[in-house]
């Protein structure tokens, strides 16, 4: 590649990126950033539309898809850019990584998804899973560095515990339905005690997330609702966590959602193995991740073809009030991902 093809590869991409960055796209809110995609795709006279779930879906050579989400959590982060980094929600989760897959997309001629709504209900990715064919090989856009492979997620599983107990005068010694439901979450809880010496990632995380409870609007009954949640670790199932967690149970139940299962892919992948040689050639060290929160990833593995996550940008950023990405960083990304889809499609 010539170094005038490389620069107007990284303008483009980073006029594409600063765009998206500029445009606020909440989970829910993301028509006008998909708007700006699609436009970024008919400009390279790519075949590109907006789905019925409100993906932007840019189909072509299937060696490998690549796929990141278009929403961000909220919150207003003026976008500027100062000293060679840009700052603004969604530039290190996951705007940076979804432009980066969008220009190297175009730039080799391979699938393109952006997908909506990964940081509430996953609901893009679930329906490109059950609406579209297995592509040979899946990379999800998630920051990890760009001398990053992330290969697992632990999985999710949340739901809603939900008590009733008669009404009654504090001084009786009865249990109500707050401490009912103080008392199982205690168990639950001594049940995945923190192993100091185990990787968080082989660990369950348990959190409680809401709680209200209270006398019932009838004067007669005391209520406690609280909403909790698990990440999995890949050695345990959902199923099995759920029994564990219900068998703590002495009164009340708990309403579980659809879980997220957890998910290792292989380093001996073809696509990792890709991804470890095009890192080398840019100058860098490749390192093999693990995460222990969850991504669209989980989902993409019902596809049963290599995956990996990968994509620009400090993940402990996510979300943060001071987010921001290194405009180098997020060019030397995008060289990463041409030389991978370039391999892949052979």
């Amino acid at each position: 590649m010539s170094t005038t093809e490389t620069r107007t590869i990284e303008t483009n991409a980073r006029e594409l990126l600063v765009d998206l960055v500029s445009t606020p796209s909440p989970s829910g809110e993301e028509a006008e950033a998909a708007a700006r995609l699609v436009e970024f795709f008919e400009v390279h006279d790519r075949e590109v539309y907006v789905d019925e779930a409100g993906n932007v879906r840019a189909p072509a050579d299937d060696a490998v898809l690549l796929t990141s989400h278009i929403d961000t959590v909220p919150g207003n982060i003026p976008v500027e850019v100062k000293d060679g980094e840009l700052w603004g929600r969604g530039s290190v989760d996951a705007t940076g990584p979804l432009a980066a897959m969008a220009a190297a997309a175009v730039e080799t001629g391979v699938s393109f998804a952006g997908v909506v709504e990964e940081e509430t209900t996953s609901s893009g990715a679930r329906f490109l899973c059950e609406n579209r064919a297995e592509p040979e090989a899946v990379v999800n856009g998630e920051p990890s560095g760009w001398d990053g492979i992330t290969l697992g997620y632990r999985g999710f599983l949340d739901g809603t515990y939900v008590a009733t107990s008669q009404s009654g005068h504090s001084s009786r010694p009865d249990m109500n339905a707050i401490e009912e439901a103080m008392d199982w979450w205690q168990k639950v809880e001594n049940a995945f005690e923190a192993d100091e010496w185990r990787p968080i990632f082989e660990q369950v995380t348990a959190k409680p997330v809401g709680f209200n409870g209270g006398l019932g609007a009838d004067g007669l009954s005391v209520e406690a609702t609280m909403e909790v949640q698990f990440r999995i670790p890949p050695a345990l199932s959902a199923d099995e966590l759920r029994e564990l967690a219900d068998s703590k149970l002495l009164e009340g139940t708990v309403h579980w959602n659809h879980p997220i299962p957890p998910v290792m892919e292989s380093p001996r992948t073809a696509v990792a193995r890709a991804f470890r040689v095009a890192i080398r050639n840019a100058g860098g060290s490749p390192r093999l991740l693990r995460k222990t929160g969850t991504s669209d990833m989980n989902l993409y593995a019902a596809w049963d073809c290599p995956m990996v996550t990968y994509g620009p940008g400090d993940s402990d950023l996510d979300h943060a009030p001071d987010e921001h990405l290194s405009l180098a960083e997020f060019d030397t990304s995008v060289d990463v991902l041409i030389d991978v889809a370039r391999t892949l499609t052979g």
